[in-house]
């Protein structure tokens, strides 16, 4: 029985060939989205839990009362070491981290590298894999330096290096001599390593820690990573009395009064990061990724549903002869099931083929389906029977529900039958793909108002290196100046800046900065940076009053002091004329400053968040610096490029120049967004193929049908336009009642999800306008092109062809 179910739903798929085209490949199209999303979905859901008792891991963050205090993802330098001392019974064990950047170097070979210096626990708390090495001693050493594979390819050329050294600037003792004790095997994503945007492969003991200034046994430092693996049993809860404890115990009083520290699993920090973005992605694509595939299931039901007439005699027959509506409705699921094995093995071969292309859509690599674990190929029969169900089940039960003796007469119950159904699923059709289409076009807005809008500086032609040998003194920041200086006479260099910050969102620093004669305990909280006093010219920040520190031939001050209009709204001045010349303090500082200039609010931060009041340091009072800007003139970068390096070359052998341009640089801040964009572009195009699919099925059943009544129609006189508005008329209405559906809910969504942004665009009317008239024109198009064939047939054929 089983053997003839199958032989006559593959006869019947070879009849019908046009519709069963079309139910597989908008099955198939439906199915590879959903599989290419549901493998990045599971990737995404994956990071942190392939680390040693992942359950148990986790990051100390902070809360701090003043958001620009500090980084969330960092607390206190000794909260974690403290956790694990004074309550061993929550915590069995932690790690810290300081993150630098510093250049490397193996004979005539220099490389700028992230690094993290951290505890020794590193490798036996995360048990990150090893080639060479023991993980319980490698980070024990004051100078022992720890690789990746891949690291160690690129330094040395080869992955057995123990023992072998490498030179590493420092900017507190210059060049200093590291011993290599491990090489890691490859890391795979996670929140340790890949916590920052550039990823470290590098990892150095905590006898590092001085030559690069960092102290972590001082609870006035705020800048420290901190992860705590929990005791079993114990919940991240747990911790809230023992953190605050420490802090009321060992913190400052300003601390004390502004932080609140919390413990986050690092199975959920991942998907929390970048403000929440990465949740957001996952749920915005999975969403997307049921609604392609809803929009697949609804095209079988229909073109299912239209194709019913033309079975009802084969259905009356068999019932004649003795067949069970039970049988009917196996065989129609049968055949259902058999359309969607085709499409799952034609989806299989799709995302084979675009894997690559999606890719780099999210970003991410795309593992292939062999790459999986078996449980992930258990699921694909599973999907074919629930898909298969959910697609058959309808038609089938429809089909079978009719009488022996309408089906041999092969008329429908009623003059209608069927059609107000299958017009809510064109509907509903159309409202998935209006919902998408008019997502994508105001994502792609918003990514838009990111690069396009008024940022308060000017990104464009400017050209950032970060590879400077550091050597934080007073000594260094005079050598780095007149580095500068030389780089900055290359032809086509107009401007030249050094500094700690730039614009590109890692503006971490702060301080509490008051008026002076003012209570310092209302100080206000401001973003610290670092700069030399040609920094606004660089980047063409432009200047609200007074001067940028010396900018322009007067002497240096070094009480001087540089804010933007937020910081001077914030201290209560009036105005920019207001405030420059206004003394100011620093909360814990004995030293008075002076406001010497004003700058406008420019964004050095994301666009997430409000701009934040900003306060300006001479680099020669604050002697820390990381990067070199230029802005260079128009013409011919690839020579201004080619004469920097060369200049560079000659001022610092022992240094790789690695540079980026600003637009590059902003781009990365906004990566995640970027992916959205993309995929959101891809969901539309595949749901419009999808609807359109839908519609060449429908409306090649509707002709068909109705043959004899167009022949008949033009016999009276009709026109062939009259002929194709006659068809269109239905669909019209359809789309007007999916548009009213979409975009109430589209709207409320997109509000949404523009809130969590601080800066973004306007929702407006125009997208929804847009993407009705393009839907409207496309499915104009495609009836068009099926009704006129039929409509310019002769009307003696049209009559005779039923």
């Amino acid at each position: 029985m089983l053997q003839n179910y199958f032989k006559i739903a593959w006869r019947n798929l070879l009849r019908r060939k046009l519709y069963s085209g079309l139910n597989i490949v908008g099955l198939a199209v439906g199915i590879t989205f959903a599989l290419l999303i549901s493998t990045y979905l599971w990737g995404e859901f994956g990071v942190n839990r392939q680390l040693r008792h992942a359950d148990r891991q986790c990051l100390i963050q902070s809360r701090w009362k003043e958001d620009s205090r500090a980084m969330p993802i960092t607390s206190l330098a000794p909260m974690a070491a403290a956790l694990k001392t004074e309550y061993p019974a929550l915590v069995a064990n932690y790690y810290r981290f300081h993150g630098v950047g510093a250049t490397l170097s193996k004979g005539s070979n220099h490389f700028r590298e992230s690094i993290q210096i951290g505890d020794s626990t590193l490798l036996t708390m995360y048990g990150f894999g090893l080639l060479h090495g023991d993980p319980r001693t490698a980070l024990n050493a004051p100078n022992a330096i720890v690789l990746t594979a891949a690291k160690a390819e690129k330094l040395f050329g080869t992955t057995d290096v123990l023992h072998q050294t490498l030179t590493v600037e420092t900017p507190q003792a210059g060049r200093q001599e590291f011993q290599v004790t491990a090489v890691l095997k490859a890391l795979t994503p996670n929140s340790v390593s890949h916590l920052l945007r550039e990823p470290n492969e590098i990892f150095m003991s905590p006898g590092a820690l001085p030559y690069f200034g960092a102290d972590m046994n001082s609870w006035q430092n705020p800048y420290i990573v901190n992860y705590i693996e929990l005791q079993p049993g114990v919940t991240p809860q747990d911790l809230a009395r023992p953190l605050a404890q420490l802090i009321k115990t060992n913190a400052p009083a300003d601390i004390q009064q502004s932080l609140t520290a919390y413990v986050t699993p690092l199975t959920d920090f991942y998907l929390e990061s970048n403000f929440g973005l990465v949740r957001r992605l996952m749920t915005t694509l999975a969403v997307v990724a049921v609604f392609i595939l809803l929009m697949a299931v609804l095209n079988f039901v229909n073109i299912s549903m239209g194709v019913s007439t033309a079975r009802l005699r084969e259905i009356g027959v068999r019932k004649l002869l003795g067949g069970l509506r039970r049988q009917l409705t196996v065989q129609f699921l049968t055949e259902a099931l058999v359309l969607t094995t085709l499409a799952f093995l034609l989806s299989i071969g799709l995302y084979m083929a675009f894997r690559p292309f999606f890719s780099e859509v999210v970003g991410k690599p795309i593992p292939a389906l062999t790459e999986l674990p078996w449980q992930y190929g258990a699921l694909i029969p599973v999907g074919v029977l629930l898909i298969g169900g959910l697609a058959g089940a309808y038609p089938a039960l429809h089909l079978a529900a009719y009488s022996t003796v309408a089906s041999l007469k092969g008329k429908s119950r009623t003059a209608r039958e069927g059609m107000i159904f299958r017009r809510a699923l064109v509907t509903l059709q159309f409202s998935i793909a209006v919902f998408v289409f008019v997502g994508a076009i105001i994502v792609s807005r918003q990514i838009a108002h990111f690069f396009h809008s008024d940022l308060g500086f000017d990104k464009e032609a400017v050209l950032t290196v970060s590879s400077l040998p550091r050597n934080w003194s007073a000594e260094g920041v005079t050598r780095m100046q007149a580095a500068r200086d030389q780089l900055a006479r290359t032809s086509g260099v107009q401007a030249a800046s050094l500094s700690f910050e730039i614009p590109n969102g890692n503006v971490g620093n702060d301080v509490s900065v008051y008026p002076e004669g003012r209570d310092s305990t209302r100080a206000v909280s401001a973003r610290l940076m670092t700069t030399d006093e040609h920094y606004a010219r660089t980047y063409g920040i432009e200047l609200r009053n007074g001067r940028y520190f010396h900018e322009g031939g007067a002497g240096f001050d070094s009480t001087r002091i540089v804010v933007n209009e937020a910081a001077i709204r914030a201290l209560g001045y009036a105005s920019p004329e207001a405030a420059v010349g206004q003394p100011v303090r620093f909360q814990g500082g004995p030293a008075t400053f002076r406001i010497g200039g004003v700058v406008r609010d420019f964004h050095f931060g994301p666009m997430h968040q409000a701009i934040a009041p900003l306060v300006v340091m001479p680099v020669q009072v604050r002697p820390l610096y990381r990067f070199f800007s230029f802005r260079l003139a128009p013409g011919n970068p690839r020579r201004t490029l080619a004469g920097l390096e060369q200049r560079w070359r000659t001022l610092f052998p022992d240094a790789p120049f690695e540079y980026a341009f600003m637009d590059q640089t902003l781009e990365q801040l906004y990566q995640t967004e970027l992916q959205l964009e993309k995929a959101a572009y891809l969901a539309t195009g595949l749901a419009l193929l999808i609807v359109l699919l839908g519609v060449v099925g429908m409306v090649s059943l509707t002709v068909a049908r109705r043959t004899r009544e167009v022949g008949i129609r033009k016999v009276l006189g009709a026109s062939v336009a009259n002929v194709v508005l006659l068809f269109l008329r239905e669909y019209f209405w359809v789309m007007i009642l999916a548009n009213l559906i979409a975009w109430p809910l589209a709207h409320l969504a997109l509000s949404d999800w523009l809130a969590g942004y601080a800066y973004h665009t306007r929702i407006g009317w125009q997208p929804f306008v847009q993407v009705a008239a393009l839907l409207a024109i496309l499915t104009t198009g495609v009836v068009a092109l099926q009704v006129i064939r039929t409509a310019l047939m002769n009307p003696v054929n049209s009559i005779r062809s039923e």
